[in-house]
């Protein structure tokens, strides 16, 4: 059992950012949900290691980019913009199958923000 989001968390997507489509960098994400919070944490480096982590209710759009190599390997970067105040655009970079995982996020997106009685509207 994997416990370093806590006991009761689990992991529905992990990717990491794909190199001419192979997962060869120190950069993974993972989107971890447990019964009090759901959110997207992005790892980075390996001697040192920055985690910054997302909650999805502050997630207010979503957008995909993908360049002509991009689609030859099935990769593309999706970027959540939110109200987050360090981190108002994020960017997951080379994510296999994007527009999936883009429909995974906007669904556990919508159940996060009905979890905390969020409406888009109150963003602003």
């Amino acid at each position: 059992m994997d416990t370093r989001f806590g006991s009761n968390a689990t992991i529905i997507w992990s990717d990491k950012k794909r190199i001419l489509g192979m997962p060869i960098s120190f950069t993974k994400y993972s989107l971890v949900v447990s019964d009090e919070w759901e959110k997207i944490f992005i790892k980075t480096g390996v001697l040192s290691t920055t985690i910054d982590e997302l909650n999805l209710y502050r997630i207010y759009d979503i957008k995909i980019t993908q360049s002509l190599g991009q689609k030859m390997f099935n990769v593309g970067t999706i970027s959540l913009y939110s109200n987050d105040a360090t981190n108002p655009t994020t960017d997951l970079v080379n994510i296999k199958n994007p527009y999936k995982v883009r429909n995974l996020l906007s669904e556990q997106i919508e159940k996060s923000r009905d979890r905390k009685g969020v409406r888009v509207g109150e963003f602003y």
